[in-house]
């Protein structure tokens, strides 16, 4: 018979004699106390009750706390020390105890102090109470109370000191009380070893940390997790792997912890079949194992991955935290994968944790990049909290999806909320003005980084006044702000001028430009393609062969550019003029049939696009079977009397003639097209664009 149930049936014969002497009460609590038995101890408190028995001292009564206590029965204890006709120094330490494990620092500094005496055991139980519940200030007060109340700090003591200084990390604080543990003998105890180490490995100082790690006599785990995660957190990822290493050839067997840390710096190190191999021998994986995982592959470009963790980590019934949840729909924000989003939503619903601020600013931005900004304003509206990142998640969203003044209202709403903006928020602001052609207002916000919010214009926002600017045709303006620019204009600024002067033909400038991105990314096919094509544009065919020969000799490869759609949750993907598809004759055939429809309807194909030095009818079978005209066939041959709008991704500007096809077949078809290329979405609805032709 086990212990536990002679336990129950003695406590049951209790009840069935009656009253009961002291011996038998306190035998019997003593084995509940044992045996950890917190249901049995409430049985035995509950006879003791029924038959008014009334202890001599407080000897039972402060077991009983205890176990309560250690229980998480902060209720039972509670009532139990209420009722204490008296309570010694012992009964207000367990009290202090239950309150420090439950987490209510509040009731844990309150008790501390209606308590008429303290005694080394009490400050000990307040610090750990304060250091492990994120109150750290709080630890650190009480310790120099304790000091100055003539207590004696223990190597408890020190330790948790040590992690509130961790936490602060206020590595001042730490080796003030480093200096006094050397004062009065370091010792041999691993945890004061184990706490110095990590308090200078989280600070920074990462060669006290591995000094000390190097003299530690008996390294546990959490020694070794220490020095591995100040690496790690310090920019050291090769490091951190090395120590691992090396942990693995003394024998020693890493907990999940040192996984999760060792996952992370692969992924930092971009090793990533490493990652996944370490990953794949973890017999037992906790949340924070997948949740790695998850992460990794999604901040790696492994977006399809990561979602494909996420299934089996559900079908292992491993609970997903809102953490896990919101990595998972930024990967389907990066996919544009609505189908994908709303079935994580539906799941992040489920668990609860939908509301959660991490989760709910990913979903706003989900939505927003599919296009759906609809459902992101309905998801913003109803979060409970917002910081500045739901904030710039919907005026982001509002921007890129042609939503230009309610992207600049939202802005001045979230002024009036009294919230700062940051850096991302100038840059949907001034992403909106560039669309809308609004120059004045565009200049005014981007004087108002510096003058008003007193912080420093950065690469992304000249980037978008100088696009503003040239757009709207002032080039003169946009050269002079690149020129005045108070820092070294990099490749984003050269390559913005660039994309600028391709629009408008500006030789000089777009030449200028292009020599700096030779200059800063030689190896970038980019500035090549963009410069052939300002020549293409003027009919300048011998520097287009002059660019393509110099790209050749350097040995520059040109990008593919494609396009993708999703059908019943499969993604298909087209080049231009692609015949590799298994429906091509289907896709060529809807394809040529919908030009002619359109071609009917007033449409014609614009062959002054075409940048080649080729005759008429090449120019129009080069330009009639680009990538995206080849999805939306696909997609009306696979759902051909849908009402739902047709989503097409592309990695790439989307051209003028594809532009102006696709608002044809919108009104045609009278079903929306939402394309997303590598500017911003692009809304058709019965023949107009949101963008307003301005892309």
């Amino acid at each position: 018979m086990k212990p536990t149930h002679r336990l129950g049936e003695a406590i049951d014969a209790l009840f069935s004699r009656g009253a009961a002497t002291s011996e038998s009460y306190t035998r019997l609590l003593l084995q509940c106390v044992r045996s950890n038995d917190v249901i049995q101890a409430k049985r035995l408190h509950t006879h003791m009750d029924l038959y008014l028995y009334q202890p001599n001292d407080t000897f039972l009564q402060n077991r009983l706390l205890h176990l309560y206590g250690k229980s998480g029965n902060l209720s039972d204890a509670r009532d139990l020390f209420d009722k204490m006709p008296q309570r010694d120094i012992f009964s207000w330490n367990a009290m202090l105890a239950a309150y420090s494990k439950s987490g209510k620092v509040e009731d844990l500094r309150a008790v501390f102090d209606q308590m008429s005496a303290h005694d080394a055991v009490s400050y000990n139980t307040v610090i750990a109470g304060f250091s492990g519940n994120d109150c750290s200030s709080q630890a650190l007060e009480f310790f120099v109370r304790m000091q100055e109340e003539g207590f004696e700090p223990t190597d408890y003591t020190h330790v948790s000191a040590l992690h509130a200084c961790s936490q602060l990390l206020d590595i001042k604080r730490g080796k003030q009380i480093h200096g006094r543990i050397v004062a009065t003998s370091l010792g041999e105890n691993i945890f004061v070893w184990n706490a110095l180490t990590n308090l200078y490995a989280k600070c920074g100082a990462l060669d006290h940390a591995r000094w000390l790690f190097d003299r530690m006599i008996h390294k546990n785990v959490v020694s070794w997790n220490s020095m591995i995660s100040g690496y790690l957190q310090n920019g050291q990822p090769e490091t951190c792997i090395k120590l691992f290493c090396d942990m693995q050839s003394l024998g020693l067997k890493p907990d999940q912890v040192t996984v999760s840390n060792i996952l992370c710096a692969y992924f930092q190190c971009g090793r990533i079949d490493e990652a996944c191999k370490t990953f794949s021998e973890i017999k037992e994986k906790d949340k924070i194992c997948w949740t790695t995982m998850i992460v990794g592959c999604a901040q790696n470009g492994k977006e399809e991955d990561a979602l494909l963790l996420f299934r089996k980590m559900l079908l292992e019934n491993v609970r997903p935290d809102s953490f896990t949840i919101s990595s998972v729909v930024s990967s389907c924000a990066r996919l544009a994968s609505l189908c994908q989003g709303q079935a994580v939503h539906g799941k992040a619903v489920i668990l609860g944790v939908d509301n959660d601020l991490l989760v709910s600013s990913a979903l706003v931005d989900m939505y927003s990049k599919c296009g759906e900004t609809a459902y992101a304003w309905f998801v913003f509206k109803w979060m409970s909290t917002r910081n500045v990142v739901s904030w710039n998640s919907m005026i982001v969203g509002y921007a890129q999806n042609g939503k230009d003044l309610e992207a600049l209202a939202l802005y001045e709403e979230m002024l009036h909320e009294n919230l700062k903006p940051d850096n991302i928020t100038f840059v949907g602001v001034l992403s909106a003005c560039m669309h809308a052609g609004l120059v004045e207002r565009g200049e005014g916000y981007f004087h108002s980084i510096s003058n008003i919010h007193g912080m420093s214009p950065t690469f992304d926002h000249y980037s978008c006044l100088i696009n503003l600017l040239g757009r709207a045709g002032y080039m003169d303006k946009a050269v002079d702000l690149v020129n005045s620019m108070t820092f070294e204009p990099n490749c984003l600024i050269w390559s913005t001028l660039l994309s600028i002067c391709r629009i408008r033909c500006d030789v000089n400038n777009g030449e200028m430009a292009a020599r700096h991105l030779f200059e800063l990314d030689p190896h970038n096919a980019g500035p090549y393609i963009m410069l052939s094509n300002i020549y293409a544009a003027c009919g300048r065919w011998k520097d287009v062969a002059s660019v393509r020969s110099l790209m050749k000799n350097n040995k520059i490869k040109k990008f593919a550019a494609y396009s993708w759609i999703e059908i019943d949750s499969q993604v298909h993907k087209f080049i231009a003029e692609d015949r590799t598809h298994s429906e091509t004759e289907q896709i060529y055939e809807e394809l040529n049939r919908l030009i002619k429809k359109l071609q009917e309807s007033g449409f014609t194909p614009d062959t002054n696009l075409v940048l080649h030095d080729v005759v008429e009818e090449e120019k129009l079978d080069s330009i009639s079977y680009h990538s995206e005209k080849l999805a939306l066939a696909f997609s009306l041959i696979k759902k051909p009397h849908g009402r739902t709008p047709i989503r097409i991704m592309k990695n790439i500007r989307i051209c003028g003639d594809c532009h102006v096809f696709m608002k044809f077949v919108s009104k045609i078809i009278g079903r929306p097209i939402i394309l997303r290329d590598m500017n911003r979405f692009h809304h058709f609805v019965e023949g107009r664009c949101s963008c307003k032709d301005i892309w």
